[in-house]
């Protein structure tokens, strides 16, 4: 939290010190206070904010990278998919997957690139895949288009809650001692003769700078990479090639069926995917070039034609636009290799150390989060000079971690909190009040925006509804209308006044209202 407390713990000296409070800049603090190093992150914004908060939620080894030939990534994906499960066994679950064929030779092809999908995840592969009759296929997801099917290849891979993982970073690093600050952005380096030294951090919810000194930095600020690779130096030559992929939420009466659907080929060369989640349905994503970072990007009105044109080709019953509850947009960080689409581009991750000793991550994947936190903390060791220690990470259980592998959201949507959900019934216990719903639509409770705010770095509405609970990702409309509610909760546990409840709720109606206008 950004309160005065938690602020003035910045103005220290760590071992190393993260700017960037997404998957891997939440993942390298995990990483580096495991290991006994003394470490703090500061986040300009809210954890996830960006990219790390609007993925297909899958956590998978990538059947596109394997159609590219990308068999090391994929491998490695995969073994980091393993060890997500077991770590996270709340967050993250498996999930089937249904690649349809509806020509004579598309089922034997799929069948051996899936194969390989599971010679590749060996010990840690999820289930077997196997061929299935159109009559078979049609029993497990009847909204399929019937006409032509010929079958298809069911296979496994994995899905999650990409926010709440971020959360359970955030809340696991702090739990082993590390300061990790939302709202603190990074505004300028300082340096001990031609080295970093320190960071200068300004408190976004105040007029207080800190400067956050150590041994070793780390820039994890996603899209924004550049950005701080150029405070670092001016002349830096840009890593990353950004992408843009959006993505819509149905009622999941849309698609019946608990398996999802791989679209194995789109007009722009990659795969789309229709994915049960928090009892909806996701359809995505598109891949276009995007010129520069935001923080809130929005799907344009060709990509929401597109993914519903492009989905209803594969069901029976076409996708309407008045269907969609929701819809979001997220730009990936791509590394600059100059290939000729974005499409094309490989997710592995590359570090960078600069001559002032600043360690930058570009890149790569939220299923590959923990071995990029790895291998960006084992550099930053080297530039600060710290202790040989080695990552612990691979086997370490997230917080809130309990064994449950139920699918996230279903049939119980408290699962998501693990160990953390006796702590919201008991909220509910003392203050039966906060057992009612944030709104009809929405499966939130209150108890849920307290427990954010006490214990999850909530600052504002848009934290709580966006990345503590999903319902700007679920139902749009109905999350705008339970801000006012969730913003005087949020007023009363933070101690402010009815003024910032107002205002917090009207920002976050401003960040919703272009995707609003699309639906």
């Amino acid at each position: 939290m950004t309160d005065s407390r938690a602020f003035a713990a910045l103005d220290d000296t760590f071992d190393v010190v993260i700017i960037g409070g997404g998957a891997t800049g939440l993942g390298a603090a995990v990483d580096a206070i495991s290991r006994g190093y003394k470490t703090a992150l500061v986040e300009a914004a809210d954890f996830a904010n960006a990219t790390s908060s609007r993925s297909t939620k899958l956590v998978h080894g990538g059947v596109r990278y394997l159609q590219q030939g990308d068999v090391g990534l994929v491998r490695e994906a995969l073994h980091e998919r393993s060890a997500l499960r077991r770590n996270a066994p709340h967050l993250v679950s498996d999930l089937g997957f249904l690649c349809p064929a509806y020509r004579w030779h598309e089922a034997p092809y799929y069948f051996a690139g899936l194969t390989l999908y599971d010679v590749l995840a060996g010990a840690s592969n999820f289930g077997r895949s196997q061929f299935l009759t159109a009559k078979r296929t049609l029993e497990r997801s009847p909204a399929l288009r019937k006409r032509g099917l010929r079958g298809s290849i069911r296979y496994h891979d994995g899905q999650f809650d990409d926010a709440r993982l971020a959360v359970a970073l955030a809340r696991t690093a702090i739990d082993r001692g590390a300061v990790v600050v939302n709202y603190a952005r990074a505004v300028g380096l300082e340096r001990s003769g031609a080295r970093v030294a320190a960071v200068r951090v300004r408190d976004e919810e105040g007029s207080g700078e800190a400067t956050v000194r150590g041994r070793a930095f780390v820039n994890a600020t996603g899209i924004f990479t550049d950005e701080m690779r150029r405070i670092d130096n001016a002349e830096a030559h840009p890593l990353l090639s950004l992408s843009r992929g959006s993505h819509l939420t149905l009622a999941h009466e849309v698609f019946q069926g608990e398996d999802a659907l791989l679209v194995p080929k789109t007009d722009d060369g990659r795969v789309l995917f229709v994915v049960p989640w928090h009892g909806r349905v996701i359809v995505g994503t598109t891949d276009i070039a995007e010129p520069s970072p935001s923080l809130d990007p929005v799907p344009t009105s060709d990509e929401i034609d597109y993914m519903l044109t492009t989905a209803s080709r594969y069901l029976e019953r076409p996708l309407e636009r008045s269907m969609v509850t929701a819809a979001f947009c997220g730009l990936r960080p791509l590394i600059n290799r100059n290939a000729a689409t974005t499409a094309k581009q490989s997710r592995e991750h590359l570090i960078e150390t600069s001559m002032s000793g600043l360690v930058s991550i570009a890149g790569g994947k939220w299923t590959t989060y923990r071995k990029m936190a790895e291998d960006v903390i084992d550099a930053a060791r080297e530039v600060g000079g710290l202790a040989a220690a080695p990552s612990t990470t691979v086997n370490m259980p997230l917080h809130g971690a309990n064994g449950d592998a139920a699918r996230p959201g279903l049939p119980n949507p408290l699962a998501l909190y693990g160990t953390d959900q006796s702590a919201i019934a008991a909220l509910i216990a003392e203050d039966p009040a906060l057992g009612k719903p944030i709104h009809p639509a929405l499966p939130y409770t209150c108890a849920e925006v307290v427990f954010a705010a006490r214990h999850e770095l909530a600052r504002t509405v848009d934290d709580t509804l966006s990345r503590r609970t999903r319902a700007f990702f679920v139902d749009l409309r109905a999350s705008v209308e339970s801000a006012p509610m969730v913003a005087q909760l949020l007023a009363r546990e933070l101690g402010h006044d009815d003024a910032w409840a107002a205002d917090s709720a009207a920002a976050y109606k401003a960040i919703a209202q272009p995707t609003l206008a699309l639906l």
